[in-house]
């Protein structure tokens, strides 16, 4: 049974991962590498593990999110199905279960807002753990941040927590927002569809999505 371990430690997926982020420094998008690669395999984890998931969905979880980049490597458009057909090569060559591999390339191949759909609680773990990565550190030029939105916005936020609370009732996403560099409403202009994956996502899991900024709630 292929693991998470076996998946995080194999040399070919961590190129096309790093390979992958070269692209997109390339292109001028935030930071896609290990470190948004290994923050979206927790929070996959933490999500499905909190909710009382059986161990083997958390872990195929865990998988879902470290690879569900690396798409990027093919090209930004359309990543998710491209990601998706990658990760099936990878999984199938590593003799990962048919299940398994069904689970986590159905979750890829449904990541992006443009088309994708939580289609099984894997899925809607990883849209909710992929689309609140929102961190300072994930812009790369700062020089950038005065002309380029998406990079203001990440700069912008000082603090982010994504958590379900103890009824397992509400996931909460909430941003400590530095307005110097970005204002909320800027958040909405470039997230909004964003914010309403995650709330479709969160509604899959049977949970309600809040979005929460500098103790305001918007969502």
């Amino acid at each position: 049974m292929v693991t998470f371990s076996d998946v995080r430690d194999n040399a070919a997926i961590r190129t096309y991962i790093s390979k992958a982020d070269e692209a997109m420094t390339v292109l001028g998008y935030t930071e896609h590498g290990f470190a948004h690669a290994g923050k979206v395999a927790e929070d996959c984890r933490y999500i499905l593990e909190t909710m009382g998931y059986p161990r083997r969905e958390v872990e195929l979880a865990q998988i879902a999110g470290f690879i569900h980049d690396i798409g990027n490597l093919v090209n930004r458009i359309e990543h998710s199905q491209s990601g998706a057909v990658m990760a099936f090569r990878l999984l199938d060559h590593l003799k990962c279960d048919a299940e398994g591999i069904a689970i986590i390339t159905s979750a890829i191949g449904n990541h992006d807002e443009g088309t994708g759909v939580a289609v099984n609680p894997v899925a809607a773990a990883l849209i909710l753990a992929d689309k609140c990565d929102v961190r300072r550190s994930r812009v790369r030029n700062k020089e950038s941040i005065n002309h380029d939105i998406h990079d203001r916005v990440n700069y912008s936020v000082k603090k982010s927590s994504l958590r379900i609370n103890e009824d397992k009732t509400l996931i909460k996403l909430k941003l400590n927002i530095d307005t110097k560099y970005g204002s909320v409403m800027d958040y909405f202009e470039i997230f909004l569809g964003r914010m309403i994956m995650c709330r479709k996502a969160a509604e899959t899991l049977n949970l309600q999505f809040k979005l929460i900024i500098n103790e305001q709630q918007l969502i």
